[in-house]
């Protein structure tokens, strides 16, 4: 190899462009690569980055390569990522998803003029859609996007790229090389060092994909190829003694193994225990997969979040991702209950679902495929499991009904925002909310979940002292249900609009009118007469969701009221509860949590 780094950065680089357009094995770049890429050495070396950079170029300086490969970008779509406080814009008029949001420049080069948009900052981060047929309308796209924007782009010439095909799968397994060596230790920010380490790194990698979609195609291929995966990854047990390489990377392997089992999973039920997203086990068969795996380990670090949503103007690699993304879903929500920063880290999460579930086949094929929606129900119910405590309406020898704790930290810090957020955006696609409200299973699960909310945050009548302040529990216990249980309601019921599906709202009535049953034989309330004047609890999911969809099958799908409402000695039990919220008078009542006594008003 002395012979060839004697040839100068350009000199070796012209060289090794001539071998790849030559060849489908440049024997001489991969030697070249073993010594620039040895993972002995540190992966932010100035020297080592450079030329990479010189290789990538052919022969050229890479400004003069990255100038090139840019007049081939032929992206249809725009696909610019911010980070939180970006100002962007969101057209309704011209938005299919509720999430759309375009960047300034495509927002000004299109034609909004008289419609319903809005300019906002950007809370968790975005990508621009400017573009995206299946989340815009292309009368809203720009002159530089969208499918008639890309007619009779030329063809990126078949030696320009020879080179970055071969030498880009080793950049990454560099990269995932590095992140193998992080280590599980006492100190929760050490992934924040690996993360620093290999910054430089990471901007070359930035810096290829701000190339357009020539570069682009190249890295999403090297990161979705099973086989490339395997070849690099994979160390055979005979030739794991052979040579120091060979010993590095089983070392590395059992790194990896290791992490791996670091990162659990919420225990599925049995006849969901082999599908893949929700398996105790994970496989990952491609870069891209190990790459999500460890952007979940690491929190969600933001330089690389921000380069998987680079790449997702091609089409295939976006699906990859989601499949991706999904298969390590249920760990994430492990992830953010446990979170020294829950809140940035939620933002983390939504940065990256919002761009994946807002296309509605691509989100259907995963609820199809990888059963998305039960990993969601599945992950939000496994969250709450884990705070529940004895709920205290009416006689606590009696009631057997366990509902969330308001107080502890996963209720004050909402660490189930993500998860509902996310479902909340695959429900908005009509395809999606028909399937789970077709699924009996779904149903059930979902309505298990509501009930871990019904009757939580008990108050009870204050007697003696004047209330001074209302405690987090009540924002907790009230944002909780709004956000959990309201929204994904309305998402449900905006579907349900006509005749056409009112065997949906019947499965809906059916189920919820069985949770409620269950709930009240759970608390013991057999006697429509209350002896308990001094106790009130303002949460009632299961009621609020029996009488939505209750007036929506009577308003708009042509039932009556008898065709809907339960047997009247059931209907007196269910009604009490409401009731009593709606009479309590306004005076002065003890919120009860766990054994803790918090003094509070009644609103």
């Amino acid at each position: 190899m002395a012979s060839m780094m004697k040839k100068g950065k350009r000199g070796a680089a012209a060289y090794v462009h001539a071998d790849c357009s030559n060849s489908s094995s440049p024997q001489r770049l991969y030697e070249l690569l073993a010594v620039l890429l040895n993972p002995r050495k540190a992966i932010d070396e100035w020297e080592t980055i450079d030329w990479c950079k010189w290789l990538m170029a052919g022969g050229r300086t890479p400004d003069e390569f990255a100038s090139i490969v840019r007049r081939y970008d032929n992206a249809t779509t725009c696909g610019l990522v911010w980070t939180a406080n970006f100002v962007a814009y969101r057209c309704r008029t011209c938005g299919i998803s509720p999430c759309m949001s375009l960047c300034s420049d495509c927002f000004k080069s299109g034609n909004h003029d008289g419609h319903d948009f809005n300019m906002f900052r950007s809370q968790a981060g975005g990508a621009c859609d400017c573009g995206d047929t299946s989340v815009m309308k292309d009368t809203g796209f720009c002159d530089r996007h969208g499918p008639r924007a890309q007619v009779n782009k030329t063809a990126v010439p078949s030696d320009l790229m020879c080179v970055a095909e071969a030498v880009m799968p080793c950049i990454i397994l560099r990269l995932i090389q590095h992140f193998r060596e992080y280590r599980k230790s006492g100190d929760r920010d050490s992934h924040l060092v690996v993360i620093d380490e290999a910054d430089s790194f990471l901007t070359m990698l930035h810096e290829f994909s701000a190339m357009g979609a020539a570069m682009r195609r190249v890295m999403t291929g090297a990161l979705t190829n099973p086989q490339i995966y395997k070849n690099l990854v994979n160390c055979s047990e005979e030739s794991s003694g052979s040579s120091e390489y060979h010993r590095y990377m089983a070392a590395s392997k059992e790194m990896y193994t290791e992490a791996v089992l670091s990162l659990p999973n919420p225990e599925p039920p049995d006849e969901y225990r082999d599908c893949p997203s929700l398996q105790e086990q994970l496989i990952h068969r491609t870069f891209l997969e190990e790459m999500v795996f460890w952007t979940v380990r690491f929190e969600f670090p933001q330089r690389v979040v921000c380069l998987l949503l680079n790449m997702l103007p091609d089409n295939d690699y976006k699906e990859a991702l989601t499949e991706a993304f999904v298969l390590h879903y249920s760990r994430i929500s492990m992830m953010l209950e446990k979170a020294k920063d829950p809140d940035t880290l939620s933002n983390r999460v939504v940065h990256v679902s919002v761009q994946l579930f807002s296309n509605e086949s691509l989100a259907f094929r995963m609820v199809e495929n990888l059963k998305l929606l039960h990993v969601m129900v599945i992950s939000l119910k496994y969250m709450m499991s884990k705070i529940l405590i004895q709920n205290s309406l009416h006689d606590p020898d009696k009631n057997f009904h366990y509902v969330v704790d308001c107080g502890s930290n996963i209720m004050k810090e909402h660490c189930y925002w993500p998860l509902v957020s996310d479902l909340n955006n695959v429900l908005s696609h009509r395809p999606v909310a028909v399937k789970f409200m077709s699924d009996d299973n779904l149903l059930e699960m979902w309505f298990a979940f509501l009930s871990m909310f019904q009757g939580m945050n008990v108050n009870f009548r204050e007697m003696g002292q004047h209330v001074e302040f209302e405690p987090n529990t009540y924002y907790a216990a009230f944002s909780a249900e709004l956000e959990s249980s309201a929204y994904p309601m309305w998402a449900l019921l905006s579907h349900l609009s006509d005749p056409s599906t009112v065997e949906l709202t019947r499965r809906v009535l059916d189920t919820c009118q069985i949770a409620l049953q269950d709930w009240l034989d759970a608390i013991h309330f057999t006697d429509s007469v209350m002896d308990d004047n001094l106790q009130v609890s303002f949460h009632l999911p299961l009621h609020r969701y029996l009488a939505v969809f209750m007036c929506q099958a009577i308003k708009h799908q042509g039932l009556s009221l008898k065709d809907v409402l339960p047997p009247m000695d059931v209907l007196k039990l269910i009604m009490m509860h409401p009731l009593r919220v709606q009479v309590g008078p306004t005076t002065s009542y003890v919120c009860h949590q766990g054994s803790r006594n918090i003094v509070t008003s009644l609103p």
